[in-house]
């Protein structure tokens, strides 16, 4: 029998003990200042509620936190197994968006012309926060050569798992619900209007509050809170609000795993300290000369590692801010 932390999305990555001395329970939604909890009872038995924050805790809560709840107050968040994170709008410490979650789903619509630069740089967020990165293609009904789509996603990110899916038809649906069995937690990362509310249409059979679009946009359904569902393939689903164009919360390491096939022909330049940018015996511009490398790539890099490079500077200057 499935306890309530189980179907909470509880595995074998947790190091905390559940005991009957005290309720341990998940953060389904933040709302300001109070947190929508629900927990397992010393008894077993599920409860929930909104839970306001006690004084001193060492971090701030965020979706997918596992979190001690005592007398409907949240009185310890317990250590996060990992974290998904985006950076502060004014420069300070970057903010957890996501906690504890096993594979991101990087959301992108077939109907839509495809953004590499917001395609890398969700790739970079995923992989720094330590879980999988696996990019979901929606609406391949809407075409007749979804491959194509799924191909230049392969070639941007040829690491990355490509999953090619309809809500319309179900294809795809399937090996999706595999990634998010039992103990598996996944985050549904894209732009506003992809697809991610008929995408949890598909995988559970339900209709959340969706609505067709005007020509004048009115009607539209947009997701405005982070919730968790728990899902009947065992695992759960975190839904969070559609995202504009972030900078970059990554260390080099995501960097040059994203990029790891650059990384590569850079070490092909005839010069060490190559900086790829007219630099004689440069085995990067050659291979875009030849048509090996596609420029834009090359573009999109640039941008990222100095955006990797800057980020110290941004935060110190925040914190200087403050």
């Amino acid at each position: 029998m499935t306890s309530v932390l189980e179907s909470l999305g509880l595995s074998g990555h947790e190091d905390f003990v559940a005991d009957a001395r005290r309720c341990i329970g998940r953060v389904v939604i933040m709302h300001g200042v109070n947190a929508d909890v629900i927990w397992q009872d010393p008894d077993g038995t599920e409860g929930s509620g909104l839970c306001s924050l006690a004084k001193g805790l060492t971090r701030t809560p965020v979706a997918g936190d596992w979190v001690v709840v005592a007398e409907g107050r949240v009185i310890e968040v317990l250590e996060r197994r990992s974290e998904l994170r985006r950076p502060h709008r004014y420069g300070g410490a970057p903010q957890a968006m996501a906690a504890n979650v096993d594979v991101v789903l990087i959301v992108v619509s077939i109907s839509v012309d495809l953004n590499a630069r917001l395609l890398e740089r969700l790739s970079m967020m995923a992989k720094d926060s330590g879980a999988t990165a696996v990019v979901v293609v929606t609406k391949a009904d809407e075409t007749d050569d979804a491959s194509r789509f799924r191909d230049a996603v392969s070639h941007l990110l040829p690491d990355v798992t490509v999953l090619v899916t309809s809500s319309r038809t179900g294809e795809g649906v399937e090996a999706l619900r595999a990634l998010l069995g039992p103990g598996r937690t996944g985050v549904m990362l894209g732009a506003s209007g992809v697809g991610k509310t008929s995408l949890l249409n598909a995988l559970e059979g339900t209709t959340e509050m969706t609505r067709s679009v005007s020509k004048g946009g009115e009607g539209r359904h947009a997701t405005s809170t982070r919730k968790l569902y728990r899902l009947g393939s065992g695992g759960v689903l975190l839904d969070i609000p559609g995202i504009r164009l972030p900078d970059v919360v990554a260390d080099q390491r995501a960097l040059d795993e994203v990029f790891d096939d650059l990384e590569e022909l850079a070490l092909a330049c005839r010069f060490g300290n190559c900086r790829h940018h007219g630099d004689d015996g440069c085995a990067i511009e050659a291979a875009i000369a030849s048509g090996e490398l596609a420029e834009s790539r090359v573009i999109a890099w640039r941008e990222v590692q100095a955006s990797v490079e800057s980020a110290p500077e941004r935060r110190r200057r925040g914190d200087e801010g403050r």
